[in-house]
């Protein structure tokens, strides 16, 4: 904002007090917005979130009696995690030089690459969540992930069609994992001759596929953790350069 005084240009600069004369005072308050988003926002909110879906993408419920499991990613999480960094900062969904550039403030650089680190933890985590743990099932839902985020790496896609495949990818991989499989996999604490007299198809899908059991409660919280990751990306600006 400039004023014009006398042939005077005046340039207002955020969080500037400026007194004209005894009776005119300019007074503007501090700008915390991050490219049209907020600080808080940027930096507590969004890295809350992410840190929370790396928490809970790797908890499952015991089959018994519903103890926490804690999984380690597979290398494969990591591989698909970094294919899809690079997708996001070449879709444009998220801006390279908004986010680490020698135009920001040292200071700045370091907040923005601590929170960067926290989207990829969050995305490492999230495919441990979507990929099933072992067996024939993991090769063919990862090959399904690798191939759509080959596909879409060498494609001239915007950012919003690259938001809505990865929610069209993710939401068939939670329904394939937890819905799909988890409905072919033989739970409850009977004795495993018990489960083959009551229920001799569950069995043996679940010996074929080699799926490991989990309480149903382990959907439920996987649900919640790709509903936070899509909402904390969605809150995520382009850029953080004013």
């Amino acid at each position: 904002m400039t004023l014009e005084i006398e042939d005077n240009i005046i340039d207002v600069k955020p969080a500037e007090i400026i007194e004209i004369d005894e009776e005119t005072t300019i007074v503007r308050r501090p700008d915390t917005s991050v490219a049209g988003g907020n600080v808080y926002r940027t930096y507590l909110i969004l890295p809350a979130i992410y840190l929370a879906v790396t928490l809970l993408g790797g908890l499952r419920l015991g089959a018994t009696d519903n103890a926490f499991v804690f999984l380690r990613p597979a290398l494969a999480c990591l591989v698909f995690a970094a294919m899809i960094l690079v997708l996001y900062f070449r879709s444009g969904l998220i801006a390279m030089d908004g986010w680490l550039t020698d135009e920001l403030p040292g200071v700045q650089n370091a907040a923005n690459l601590l929170v960067l680190v926290t989207l990829f933890a969050a995305t490492v985590q999230l495919f441990n969540s979507l990929l099933p743990e072992q067996g024939l099932p993991f090769w063919v839902v990862g090959f399904c992930f690798f191939w759509t985020i080959w596909n879409n790496l060498f494609a001239d896609l915007a950012a919003k069609r690259v938001f809505q495949s990865l929610m069209a990818v993710f939401g068939l991989a939670f329904v394939t994992k937890y819905l799909a499989l988890a409905n072919l996999t033989a739970t409850g604490d009977a004795g495993w001759l018990q489960r083959i007299i009551e229920n001799p198809a569950k069995e043996t899908f679940t010996w074929l596929l080699d799926l490991p059991r989990y309480s149903a409660g382990t959907g439920y919280i996987q649900f919640f953790t790709v509903a936070l990751y899509l909402i904390a990306l969605t809150l995520t600006p382009r850029s953080t350069r004013k």
